[in-house]
């Protein structure tokens, strides 16, 4: 295993443990949060948050990777002085969209509320809108620290977030209901806001004390790399940025059309608008929580791979591109397959750990058909961006900006068909998004394997993690139909299902020895 795929089960390790502490966090925070807001107010504050999460997308997502990326780019040639400049001028361009996209926000309040159709919204964007300009400046300081291939702050700024929003947002949403449910659904997205200032003001700390920490005199700079104008990496940032930023805005679009969409057309198909936007909370606020949970794994995965592969692409070593290209895909496998089953097999059980008593039984099973659904695009989902991050790793970030412009507009028309169809109306979403992210990964994969010279391993990606995932899954059903239901029958199966799927992973060869190193004991040299 080279140093460079240590790095990446390195960062894959830290970012993937506190993604998923960080996921269970936020379940365990989406309890109390379900309880105090009820059905209704959770699908009011599901209403604003997509809303807030494209603005958000829009301003932010892309520049990050690009900072990544670039400054990964110029730590492997030596050049440390353009890689703060990269940082300079990346902070002034967030800054300003983030500014500028608050305004917006703020601005068009009335507009917003008209668009998702329920006028108790209104506080709610006002309360969220200054998140977006303080988020996007939190980013280009995560973009600087990544690109040093370091995910320890990141991470530890995430855990700020997560425990920050127990902390602060239920006791505010819990003093907004006080007052009526727009003023506790505000009030929940208030506490967002506060945390997050908190994330950043941890980020701007620990970013001050490692420029402290630096010599006084600047590292040589190889005599090609003259110094690079601000001006000119501000156009080479915008430029690396727009086609990731528009593939990563699709999704959270989908999610802004669906929180007007859905409704609107379960109530075409004959349901109450009440009992439409419970329906919409219970999947959006419930559901696709849980299923976020093993999917900080695969934003694990990601991070780790843009700057490891933009740096291999700068020493132009070629073998090292397809090696850690092929560790990528190999991780998504083994995490998305096992987790995929899994939840699809523990769905009801999952569900009654963390929604007991917050459900009615006919919502618990409407819940659990739902999560049973969802859970398929774990494996999807994972392989998205993994195959996503190796492309925009090789400068090929157009590749999966059209694949998912494709696959939601798969979505979309899904949702507007099956949503209104009685019999049907909210399973419809899981069903779309399951034909979103497969359109997405094949060709996704073609372009992948196209690019970074390398064939499609079958058994490496696919058949042995697999194999492994289905001896799991028989092993967790069998105890299932023994076992009464329980929290401790719940905790007993999903520990007996990682036990087997390790043990027949191992066997089989989808998992190596350097693998649970990497993993487990990331800053120890060891060879594969």
């Amino acid at each position: 295993m080279t140093n460079q795929t240590k790095t990446i089960a390195k960062g894959v390790s830290v970012l993937g443990l506190t993604g998923i502490i960080n996921k269970l966090i936020g379940v365990l925070y989406s309890i109390p949060l379900a309880r105090i807001l009820k059905p209704e107010g959770l699908g009011l504050f599901q209403t604003v948050y997509p809303t807030y999460n494209l603005f958000l997308t829009l301003s932010s997502a892309g520049l990050p990777v690009a900072v990544s990326r670039m400054v990964a780019h110029y730590l492997a040639t030596g050049d440390e002085p353009n890689a703060r400049r990269t940082f300079q001028a990346a902070m002034k361009l967030l800054f300003t969209i983030g500014l500028f996209f608050t305004l917006i926000m703020v601005v068009s309040n009335r507009m917003l509320t008209a668009l998702v159709g329920v006028e108790e919204a209104s506080k709610g964007f006002y309360t969220i809108a200054p998140c977006v300009l303080i988020v996007c400046v939190l980013s280009a300081f995560r973009g600087y620290i990544q690109g040093h291939q370091n995910m320890v702050p990141t991470a530890v700024s995430q855990m700020i977030e997560q425990i920050g929003k127990v902390i602060v947002s239920l006791p505010l949403a819990a003093i907004g209901m006080r007052t009526g449910m727009a003023d506790g659904a505000a009030g929940a997205l208030l506490g967002i806001t506060l945390v997050e200032a908190a994330a950043l003001a941890y980020m701007i700390i620990l970013y001050y004390r490692h420029e402290k920490k630096k010599p006084a005199a600047a590292p040589a700079v190889p005599a090609a790399a003259a110094p690079v104008s601000q001006k000119r990496l501000a156009r080479q940032l915008i430029s690396i940025s727009i086609p990731i930023t528009v593939s990563a805005c699709i999704i959270p679009l989908a999610q802004f059309v669906d929180s007007a969409l859905m409704v609107n057309r379960m109530v075409a198909s004959g349901l109450t608008r009440d009992a439409a936007t419970s329906l919409y909370g219970i999947f959006s606020g419930m559901v696709i929580r849980l299923i976020n949970i093993p999917t900080a794994l695969a934003l694990a995965i990601s991070m780790s791979l843009v700057p490891a592969i933009s740096a291999a692409r700068a020493r132009e070593d070629r073998k090292a591109i397809i090696q850690e290209s092929g560790v990528g895909l190999r991780y998504a496998s083994l995490i998305g397959l096992p987790c995929s089953i899994g939840m699809s097999l523990l769905a009801k059980p999952i569900l009654a750990i963390f929604y007991t008593g917050t459900l009615t039984p006919e919502r618990m099973q409407t819940a659990a058909e739902l999560l049973q659904i969802s859970s398929l695009t774990v494996f999807l989902f994972t392989m998205v961006q993994a195959t996503s991050s190796i492309l925009q790793g090789l400068h090929k970030q157009q590749i999966p900006m059209y694949t998912m412009i494709a696959g939601v507009g798969c979505k979309i028309l899904l949702n507007y068909l099956l949503i209104g169809t009685p019999g049907i109306n909210i399973h419809g979403g899981p069903v779309a998004s399951i034909v979103c992210y497969s359109v997405a990964m094949i060709p996704n994969l073609y372009f992948c394997c196209k690019y970074a010279g390398m064939r499609f391993r079958w058994m490496e990606w696919i058949v042995r993690p697999g194999l492994a995932a289905l001896g799991m899954g028989l092993a967790v059903y069998g105890l299932k139909l023994l076992l009464p239901e329980s929290f401790l029958s719940t905790v007993l199966m999903i520990l007996t299902g990682v036990g087997v799927y390790v043990l027949i992973a191992c066997l089989d060869h989808a998992l190596e020895k350097s693998d649970l190193q990497g993993i487990l004991r990331p800053g120890r040299r060891h060879r594969r």
